[in-house]
């Protein structure tokens, strides 16, 4: 019933429109349209945006503003006199427009070659149904549409798209139809530039990737057809210009070059008229979940003579975990996403304290360093950059996602109360299994938005940097962990072991850690002596990494300076007390995991409330044979 209500309300204005002088409907649309762009911010902004992908390099900011507002008046314009065209004689309408290069049809029907023509909404489209009989007449013309959801007014708007003779293949009936139309001699007219969804093909348009239909292509290759366009535009008041271009497709082509060349035809008609352009059509739409592209069934599509680097970028925000190490378990994941299509900008976003250890990941191609631990701090600094296509929150808290409340696209866990936040929660395992590293939870993010992820590839291979360890003098140790006293192995345990080693292999030892750590150090450092550099809370992260170069093997806790060897090629010799190494391991080949399993372990406290049997568990020798085993 509502649909049939909306019906007859469009056809009172289908009449109404009928009863005014064409010039006058023309006005009148105008000056609704303008209205639209008053009250239309939603649509306004789409506008501006699509715009801004097209032109932004080439036009200033008020004369893209402008050109939305011109293109709401045009666009109203030409809808309204749509309307009027429809109620007319057809060749009161016919003669309305001016036809230009018809000629290029013409030559390819005598040369035996049906047509496939390239439409799109461009100026008056709907008068492109009237056209076409008056120009080709001679042959059967038809085109494939997508049925309106009001079967009412969809029925009414077939019978005027027919009356001049077009015959309309339904895209839901398949396309047997149209191919034997095609293999016939006739021409197929098909609406192109609109976003093709799961199903499309990624090509740029406009020097963006968008999803494209390769309908055109793919029926030109079945049949032998000849690959033109056309487009109307408005010439002045109730006047316009029918224009064919040339051939576009060439012998060879493939059905992703023919998409593309396609897709470029469409943006070269809309230079003529930027006016005439659809802009109010989300385009350049980020697809949900997988706005990373290497699982699209059709994929991605690349023309010769467009390298990469000049893609227009798919921006990528990555708000980095806190703790080092959580955000060196993350590079795999950062990695994948990177990977996911060829236009992805990755941006970091991470704390003071740790962002200089994502200067390591050549994936990564900005980094963005909070300076303090302010909301408003961080909402400012984003606010700053270009716009960000999606956010991908690595942390479960809810700051960071108020930190990215801008983005349009915000992906994470469920989090701590903030799934009202976020419009892609990441899917967690379905059947609780055996625990899962961070790595492999970090992943998880980067296959739910596209990428192309095996959990338990990319965990084992994940982690590239290499360290000549061979050639190194030093081996480094790291006594303690930031997280709390649980975590540490013994200080005089330490202190041995490194001097068993040294005695054994005159190997000189350099400690690491923060200032809280310097107790221990001292300790450390005065029972090896001369064998020992202390640099415990003297270095910043820049002059760690450079230093864990310098190494041939770490010793550690389960630390985030552990992370970070392994992160930088290095073996670690990992000893685990209150945490479990099935989640926080380190990444990667070579490295010797000590672990003594008790009743109470993993706990994950930071202090351990009895006899700390974890730790002591673990003997020296035990930890003396790891390191001589990496030495050797």
């Amino acid at each position: 019933m509502l649909d049939y209500f909306v019906y007859l309300i469009y056809r009172a204005g289908f009449a109404l429109i009928g009863l005014l002088p064409l010039r006058a409907a023309f006005a009148l649309g105008n000056a609704l349209g303008f209205c639209a762009w008053l009250v239309l911010g939603e649509y306004r902004r789409l506008g501006f945006h699509n715009i801004d992908i097209a032109f932004g390099a080439e036009k200033s900011t008020r004369e893209m503003r402008r050109l939305v507002r011109r293109h709401f008046q045009r666009l109203g314009a030409n809808l309204l006199s749509g309307l009027k065209l429809a109620s007319m004689p057809i060749e009161k309408a016919r003669a309305k427009v001016r036809i230009e290069n018809a000629d290029a049809a013409h030559r390819e029907l005598r040369n035996g070659r049906p047509i496939v023509i390239i439409l799109s909404h461009i100026g008056n489209w709907e008068l492109q149904a009237q056209m076409f009989p008056a120009v080709l007449g001679y042959i059967r013309n038809s085109t494939i549409y997508q049925p309106l959801k009001n079967r009412y007014i969809d029925e009414h708007v077939q019978k005027l798209r027919g009356r001049a003779g077009v015959e309309l293949f339904d895209r839901n009936e398949g396309f047997h139809k149209a191919i034997e139309l095609l293999r016939g001699g006739g021409g197929v007219g098909i609406l192109s530039d609109q976003h093709a969804g799961d199903q499309g093909l990624w090509v740029p348009f406009f020097g963006k990737l968008a999803s494209t239909t390769s309908l055109p292509a793919l029926l030109a290759k079945r049949t032998g057809a000849a690959v033109l366009g056309t487009a109307i535009y408005t010439e002045s008041p109730g006047r316009w210009r029918m224009s064919f271009t040339d051939r576009i497709d060439a012998p060879g082509d493939s059905v992703d070059a023919l998409t593309a060349k396609a897709n470029d035809l469409i943006a070269s008609q809309t230079r003529c008229a930027p006016e005439d352009g659809f802009w109010l059509h989300n385009r350049w739409k980020t697809p949900r979940p997988n706005f990373l592209l290497a699982g699209y069934k059709r994929g991605v599509f690349l023309p010769k003579d467009l390298p990469p680097q000049q893609l227009k970028p798919f921006r990528i925000l990555i708000r980095s975990s806190n703790w080092l190490g959580d955000a060196v378990m993350s590079v795999p994941a950062v990695r994948a996403i990177k990977k996911g299509r060829p236009d992805a900008h990755v941006t970091i976003l991470a704390p003071k304290k740790i962002a200089p250890m994502w200067k390591l990941i050549p994936e990564v191609d900005k980094i963005l360093s909070l300076p303090n631990k302010s909301l408003f701090s961080a909402v400012r600094l984003i606010g700053r950059q270009e716009p960000f296509d999606a956010a991908i929150l690595l942390p479960n808290s809810l700051r960071v996602a108020l930190e990215v409340w801008r983005v349009p696209r915000k992906v994470g866990y469920h989090g701590h109360t903030r799934a009202w936040l976020l419009n892609q929660i990441v899917r967690e395992p379905r059947r609780p299994g055996p625990p899962e590293h961070h790595a492999t939870r970090f992943l998880r993010i980067a296959d739910d938005c596209g990428a192309d992820v095996d959990l338990t590839r990319d965990v084992s291979s994940a982690l590239t940097q290499t360290s000549d360890i061979k050639r190194q003098t030093f081996v480094g140790l790291c006594p303690g962990a930031e997280y709390g006293p649980a975590k540490r192995w013994l200080p005089e345990r330490f202190a041995e072991a490194a001097a068993a080693i040294s005695a054994q292999t005159k190997t000189k030892w350099i400690l690491f850690g923060t200032k809280k750590d310097k107790a221990i150090g001292e300790t450390i450092a005065t029972a090896l002596g001369d064998n020992c550099s202390n640099r415990i809370g003297q270095t910043t992260l820049e002059q760690l990494i450079e230093e864990l170069r310098g190494c041939r093997a770490l010793l550690s806790n389960d630390t985030g300076t552990m992370h970070l060897a392994a992160l930088l090629g290095m073996p670690v010799v990992a000893i685990f007390g209150s945490t479990e190494p099935a989640l926080t391991a380190p990444l990667g080949n070579g490295h010797v995991v000590l672990r003594h399993h008790v009743e109470c372990s993993p706990c994950f406290l930071r202090q351990c409330p009895i006899d700390f049997r974890c730790m002591k568990e673990i003997a020296v020798p035990e930890v003396v044979n790891a390191v001589m085993s990496i030495l050797r």
